[in-house]
């Protein structure tokens, strides 16, 4: 049952964009596909999942005093796995995600749930936190990609459905933080009734 808790808990309740509003660089810098924030979602799922596994497993074994630096080294090394495999088997979507892949190394979300969870507790509890988080993250990339997508373009994972032009400001920068603004302002209407 806690195991279910901490699963639910970062998609739902501690959503990391849509309740903690963390990691807002590549929420807002990616997403203007839903393609784009699948893609940026289930990359940052791995490399949540892989190092809280890997620092639940060592978290004894480091000193207190190199302990952050320790975990981003790991953190770093999954994301040069993800940036490699994606670079190799999807390198339109490696290039649309850019820099954006390597910046998953500073993601406030991964270095937090490290600190926070994995380091302080078991591995089969650390890694259903990570995929919870992860998929939460996923899930709200993908559901603003999808919005400002179907807005800016009146199409959804790059299928048109709605012919002409839709509106531009959505596919732009501030059309992310209008979207994000409104999805937020929902969500937290829903949270309350």
């Amino acid at each position: 049952m806690s195991q279910m808790k901490n699963f639910t808990k970062g998609f739902i309740t501690n959503n990391p964009v849509f309740v903690l509003l963390l990691g807002m660089c590549p929420t807002l810098g990616v997403t203007t596909s839903a393609i784009n924030g699948l893609g940026m979602g289930l990359a940052t799922t791995f490399v949540l999942v892989m190092a809280n596994v890997v620092i639940s497993l060592v978290k004894n074994i480091i000193p207190d005093k190199v302990r952050i630096p320790s975990f981003i080294v790991i953190i770093a090394s999954f994301v040069t796995i993800v940036d490699l495999v994606m670079a190799g088997f999807a390198p339109a979507l490696h290039e649309q995600l850019g820099l954006f892949i390597p910046l998953i190394v500073v993601n406030c979300i991964v270095l937090g749930r490290a600190e926070a969870f994995a380091s302080k507790n078991d591995v089969f509890s650390s890694l259903i936190d990570g995929l919870g988080m992860g998929l939460g993250f996923s899930f709200a990339l993908t559901l603003l990609g999808g919005v400002r997508e179907i807005l800016g373009s009146g199409a959804l994972f790059g299928f048109k459905f709605i012919s002409g032009d839709g509106i531009l400001v959505f596919v732009l920068a501030p059309g992310a933080f209008i979207a994000l603004g409104y999805m937020i302002a929902i969500i937290n209407k829903l949270r309350k009734a």
